[in-house]
């Protein structure tokens, strides 16, 4: 089975725009799986790419789970040290059924992403948008840990 990596050419990393669940999930449990793909991208596994919307969002359900305001903000630097932030132009509509979700399909497009990594049911269901694959965050680790072992053998 062909992995999305092969797609792209050796010489570049994948360009990732993770839903802001993603990063919520890493961030609430520091040893979850969630917090494997952020470790990933803070050790340059992949180019990870974020909107100030996606941001705002990672802001407001962090405060809302209670996470210490320090936390909150450390998370905030953090994604945006590592990630590009881009700020994108509104596309045209999407069959979503949560127009909430908008704003990662804009993210995506604006930062040419190859690839949208989320748990969102709205999302995975459009399983490609503007020809970029939409997958669900345990099999986009699942293929990085394998891709990871590739290289060290």
């Amino acid at each position: 089975m062909a992995s999305f990596t092969d797609f792209v050419p050796a010489a570049e990393r994948l360009r990732v725009v993770l839903d802001a669940n993603v990063y919520v999930s890493a961030f609430h449990s520091l040893r979850g799986n969630h917090a494997k793909i952020w470790q990933a991208a803070r050790r340059g596994t992949f180019d990870a790419v974020v909107s100030r919307s996606i941001l705002a969002e990672v802001t407001r359900v962090l405060r809302r789970l209670n996470l210490a305001e320090q936390s909150v903000q450390r998370a905030l630097r953090e994604m945006a040290h590592v990630a590009e932030v881009v700020s994108p132009r509104p596309v045209a509509e999407a069959p979503l059924s949560d127009p909430d979700d908008l704003h990662i399909l804009e993210c995506a497009v604006e930062g040419r992403a190859d690839l949208i990594v989320s748990n969102d049911h709205h999302l995975l269901n459009l399983d490609v948008w503007a020809g970029i694959p939409i997958i669900a965050a345990p099999d986009f680790r699942r293929m990085i840990t394998r891709q990871a072992r590739r290289t060290t053998k």
